[in-house]
């Protein structure tokens, strides 16, 4: 099982053991430290500190993943026969893929104390005429490892479940915010980093939720179809996977597909969608895939106006009746109402169908595995994925929700085998809700009454990010 999924499963499962419990990681021998504080009535705040490092971890060369044993050998060899030591070693499929045989083959050369001398190494085989993957340290391979783990774990019951909802970074999409500047803005008493979203340009709008987003009952971003998401709201929390479908039907009767929600048309981040996206509709992890006719619906939830590109608008108040239709796109989204951007023949559908006066109605359904999902007031969801446990068991899905890409078997090795800490969520089977971040992450970020528990990786700090989870005091 790969490490990074194993670390995510003993959190889940060793916290509803009694307090003395060891999480599971390393040896028994390993030392381990626990410190709570009761941060407010059914919020609690754990830190766990275990493990040590290892003398025999130490700085390599990764030169690079292969899908063929074949071609991974031929290449330790040609590095062998240029004078550098190498070796190739086999990795593990994703737990729920279900092709036999290794995920691919790694190929290494060097072993040194420091980073400064792998990078030295790695220019060395640049020189000589070898493409490498770069520098990494062998503690963090996820399959053998003393540690430290540094693991801060939020607790929360009973009157706790109303306290904690979803918020978006400075309230719009558009903008990005440091979890401790939301949580000081909302004066919340602790708060965990949301769900995947767009950082660059180059893949939508930067702040995009790059999955379901769902807050006070109403859908703010799409789902990725098949991803596990976090379900949040006066009642019990729950974990599911979401997939919703949208559409748009004129006051002259026509229908039509609503693709998406508050982004940028064309762009799909991590795909899951409908429509006709390329290359795949399935979800596929950190991809933007990408379709040119697309009809998506903004509200200020975006941001105060729609972005410009080609294509047309429709300007609907709050009773969907259309107000103007405008060209090319990109304007004010009006106050209670909303905006209906369209590109290709989405743009050809607005002309036809949605001329001032008109009325459109937008219809969203949101369906779990059990069924359609009520949208009401105080519900809020952030998207996530992929599911390590179900019913105390562990079940990975990792291959269904698109965290393997089958063009690129380096991918789920740097994602999900290699030690990634990340943020995660889990529903005790008592209902008690389960916020965990390890540090190292980049956008992992855990702040408890106002001060960052965690350890930031970005070299420039805590990073800005889509959305948070917050406990209001």
């Amino acid at each position: 099982m790969p490490r990074a999924a194993l670390l995510a499963l003993a959190l889940l499962l060793v916290l509803a053991a009694p307090a003395a419990a060891e999480l599971p990681l390393g040896a028994r021998s390993l030392h381990e430290t626990r410190t709570s504080q009761a941060l407010a009535p059914g919020v609690t705040y754990t830190r766990i500190v275990r493990g040590k490092p290892s003398r025999k971890d130490a700085w390599t060369v990764d030169v690079a993943v292969l899908a063929s044993r074949a071609d991974a050998r031929a290449l330790a060899a040609r590095l062998r026969a240029a004078g550098f030591d190498a070796a190739a070693e086999s990795l593990e499929r994703p737990p729920d893929d279900p092709r036999r045989g290794p995920l691919a083959y790694r190929v290494r050369s060097g072993r040194f104390a420091t980073e400064a001398e792998a990078d030295a190494h790695a220019a060395e085989l640049g020189a000589a005429g070898f493409a490498v993957r770069g520098s990494v340290f062998t503690g963090e391979d996820g399959e053998r490892t003393s540690g430290p783990w540094v693991v801060h774990v939020l607790k929360l019951s009973g009157r706790a479940y109303g306290r904690v909802a979803p918020a978006l970074a400075n309230d719009v999409i558009v903008a990005r915010e440091t979890v401790s500047s939301l949580a000081a803005r909302k004066g919340a008493v602790a708060a965990v980093n949301g769900g995947y979203f767009v950082i660059g340009d180059a893949d939508g709008t930067p702040g995009d939720l790059a999955g379901t987003s769902i807050l006070d009952g109403r859908l703010v971003s799409e789902a990725v179809d098949g991803r596990t998401d976090l379900l949040l709201g006066p009642a019990f929390p729950s974990v599911s996977a979401l997939s919703d479908s949208q559409s748009v039907r004129a006051s002259d009767g026509a229908t039509r597909l609503l693709d998406g929600d508050n982004r940028k048309p064309g762009l799909i981040r991590s795909c899951g969608g409908s429509g006709g996206d390329a290359p795949t509709e399935h979800p596929l992890h950190d991809v933007s895939c990408t379709d040119p006719s697309e009809l998506i619906r903004y509200t200020r939830r975006f941001g105060p106006s729609t972005e410009h590109g080609d294509g047309a608008e429709a300007v609907l108040d709050a009773s969907g009746a259309v107000s103007a239709l405008r060209e090319p796109r990109g304007g004010a989204i009006p106050a209670g109402g909303s905006v209906l951007a369209g590109t290709g023949d989405g743009a050809g559908w607005l002309r036809a169908h949605a001329r001032p006066g008109a009325r459109l109605r937008v219809d969203t359904a949101v369906r779990t595995p059990r069924g359609r999902l009520e949208l009401r007031p105080g519900l809020g969801v952030v998207n996530g994925g992929p599911r390590l446990v179900r019913r105390g068991h562990a079940d990975i899905t990792a291959e269904a929700e698109g965290f393997d890409h089958a063009d690129d078997p380096g991918f789920y090795y740097d994602f999900g085998l290699r030690r990634n800490p990340r943020t995660m969520a889990g529903v005790e089977r008592d209902g008690d809700l389960l916020l965990v971040a390890v540090d190292g992450g980049g956008s992992t970020t855990m702040v408890i009454r106002g001060t960052v528990v965690t350890r930031p990786s970005d070299a420039t700090g805590e990073r800005p990010i889509g959305d948070a989870i917050l406990v209001a005091p």
